[in-house]
């Protein structure tokens, strides 16, 4: 497992910094079923033995450590966050649960790899975080660095909460309008091949292809 600090551009986006207790976060607003939310989403990305997959602002690496055990010792995954924070809890978790992962201190608007390394990007609950422009760069990003076969997998938050609740306390950094997210996609050549309800809270998901 390697861990790389030290993002080489700033983001124009909210970066989240509170790695102790973002995880507790997590099981608090999926009532204790964190395990499961993370595995339905992965559902959604069909993650295959021998893939090579980024998870972008990938927090504090769960949903990677997840995204490794179903690729296999013949799969590689590798997660960036542009939270030194968060990247430091990723490396200590994967450590502690002996998963060889990759991570990097970096920015979802310019990704530290070459062009057409990877067969899933996954960007859960990233882009609201990003205003417009650097919402339209990150994607563009994971166009550039998926494969011509690749697939990218977008969860995010597609309304803001209206009713009382523990999540819709907590849960105060915005939304992404589903539409926007097809469009930003299609805009960076990537085709939505299936999208729908992901059955947590006001969550979206947004599966797309390589445009031929």
């Amino acid at each position: 497992m390697t861990t790389s600090s030290g993002a080489t551009s700033a983001t124009t986006g909210r970066v989240l910094h509170w790695a102790a207790c973002y995880d507790v976060l997590v099981w608090l607003v999926t009532y204790g079923r964190d395990r499961a939310f993370r595995e339905q989403l992965l559902s959604f990305a069909r993650l295959q033995p021998g893939e090579r997959v980024l998870d972008v602002g990938c927090g504090t690496g769960s949903l990677a450590i997840v995204a490794k055990r179903e690729v296999g010792t013949t799969g590689e995954v590798f997660g960036i966050d542009a939270s030194p924070e968060m990247v430091k809890r990723s490396a200590s978790k994967a450590r502690r649960a002996r998963v060889d992962v990759t991570f990097k201190n970096a920015v979802a608007e310019a990704l530290p790899f070459d062009g057409a390394q990877f067969d899933v990007v996954l960007s859960t609950m990233m882009l609201h975080h990003l205003p417009r422009k650097a919402r339209q760069q990150c994607v563009r990003e994971i166009r550039r660095v998926l494969k011509s076969t690749g697939r990218v997998l977008v969860v995010d938050f597609v309304e803001r909460q209206k009713k009382r609740g523990l999540f819709s306390h907590r849960h105060r950094h915005g939304h992404v309008d589903s539409r926007e997210i097809v469009r930003l996609l299609d805009e960076a050549g990537l085709r939505s091949v299936r999208s729908g309800a992901v059955g947590f809270s006001s969550l979206q998901y947004v599966l797309a292809t390589v445009s031929a």
